[in-house]
């Protein structure tokens, strides 16, 4: 059980997210700079096969967000998956699920924002230096980092703003585009292997991956047992068909060759139909995806080192609320800084291959979390998401899940085994000193 303390410092926070602005959100950090470029890479791995690896990954997102949305309807604390987890089985768990969250979280957005000043730096060849870099890298987390102090609907707003103008290159990319698809190449394919089909699916959920980010500020959200559970599957149900007729779109228009594009496969086949100005608009598109999920990304995530500071994980310093704008600044200020300085650490592929693990590790925990949450029966904020079967599901999910990982590589695991085990051993050394000054 939560302290009177703990529930204070929550109480703190203002519930101002409501069913658009949590849709925009799950919407905005799931469809990031990846998909810009994963239609060449799944297309590499499946050929013209690929667009059943989206429509599976599609389906697995459905039975994990649907665990999520059992178990967020139960609790609606601040910190997401790290909270339902922490309810459903107590501290330990709970901390390990949070250190995934941030592991995740920081990995893949410090190298969503690596690629996006490489796209930035193609529109703009005159800042291909260092300093350019980093000053580029230093502009757009000083300045989220400012928009979410100042307040959730500040940074709720410029998320919903981001999210509009990011759409509308992929729009006009599948719109126009359709006009100019070989059928023959956009649906010909053979039913692929399994172990083909896995790793297909492991590198999409990069791409399906950002509802657990969006998730974090369940403290601030409006009747989260109606708007969470709706905000999920109206968000999944946008992305998954925006990402489909990109597919079909891509290898449409460029055939057998999508694989080989694998740096700007949309920029490429929108230059095919619509010459320069649609290439530049993809380019552009792409400089303003990677923005917009920087920017959910911010919105969420810093909450939790927020939910940890608060639960006495990390300082409490951690769980300070800015006494005029009444959002977690501490916290805002430090996930900023830390994902500065990892994003010069390694390239766009070599984060989001080592968050994957770490994303399907956490969904395995939420899910798990939503079959005791039935269990105990627990309720926080009106009344719970529940249909006939649900008990199911997260049980499905976690079958799911196990499979994904199955194609995972040693490496993989062996970095993210490592971050927990250090993360186990400061939580053991916290409750011995905790024993000690009591």
């Amino acid at each position: 059980m939560r302290s009177s303390t703990e529930l204070r410092e929550d109480a703190k926070l203002v519930r101002a997210i409501g069913l658009p602005g949590l849709t925009a959100n799950i919407v905005n950090t799931t469809i990031g700079a990846s998909i810009f470029v994963l239609p060449a890479l799944v297309a590499a791995m499946l050929g013209a096969a690929a667009p059943l690896a989206f429509l599976v990954c599609a389906l697995a997102m459905a039975l994990f967000v649907t665990s999520f949305a059992i178990a967020g309807s139960r609790v609606s604390l601040t910190g997401g998956l790290y909270a339902y987890v922490e309810v459903a089985f107590g501290p330990f768990p709970g901390f390990l699920a949070a250190v995934l969250t941030f592991l995740a979280a920081t990995l893949s957005v410090s190298g969503v924002v690596s690629l996006f000043a490489n796209s930035f730096i193609a529109l703009m060849p005159t800042l291909d230096s260092g300093p350019g870099r980093f000053l580029i890298t230093l502009i757009i987390f000083a300045a989220l980092a400012w928009i979410n102090v100042r307040g959730v609907r500040h940074g709720t707003r410029v998320v919903e703003f981001v999210t509009i103008v990011k759409l509308l290159p992929l729009l006009f990319f599948v719109i126009v585009g359709m006009f100019f698809i070989n059928k023959s190449g956009a649906i010909a394919w053979a039913w692929p292997s399994g172990q083909t089909l896995g790793q297909g699916v492991l590198l999409l959920i990069f791409a399906f991956a950002g509802v657990e980010v969006a998730l974090v500020p369940s403290g601030e959200v409006l009747n989260p047992a109606r708007t969470v559970p709706r905000a999920i599957y109206l968000a999944l149900a946008i992305t998954t068909t925006l990402y489909i007729l990109i597919q079909l779109v891509a290898q449409g228009t460029l055939g057998a060759e999508l694989g080989k594009f694998s740096a700007a496969p949309l920029a490429e086949a929108a230059g095919r139909f619509s010459g320069a100005m649609g290439r530049n608009l993809l380019l552009v598109g792409a400089t303003i995806s990677a923005f917009g999920y920087v920017t959910s990304d911010v919105l969420g995530s810093p909450r939790t080192l927020f939910a940890l500071g608060r639960d006495r994980f990390l300082p409490k310093i951690f769980a300070h609320v800015h006494a005029r704008f009444r959002t977690p600044d501490v916290a805002i200020v430090t996930y900023c800084s830390l994902c500065f300085l990892l994003s010069f650490s390694s390239s766009f592929q070599q984060l989001a291959i080592l968050a994957n693990v770490a994303v399907l590790l956490l969904y395995l925990l939420g899910s798990a979390a939503a079959i005791a949450l039935m269990r105990r029966d627990v309720r926080s904020d009106g009344t719970p998401f529940h249909f006939t079967g649900a008990g199911i599901v997260p049980l499905l999910a976690i079958i799911v899940i196990i499979w994904i990982l199955t194609h995972a590589t040693r490496k993989e695991f062996a970095i993210t085994g490592v971050v927990l085990l250090i993360a186990a051993v400061l939580f053991l050394f916290r409750g011995k000193r905790s024993g000690q000054s009591g």
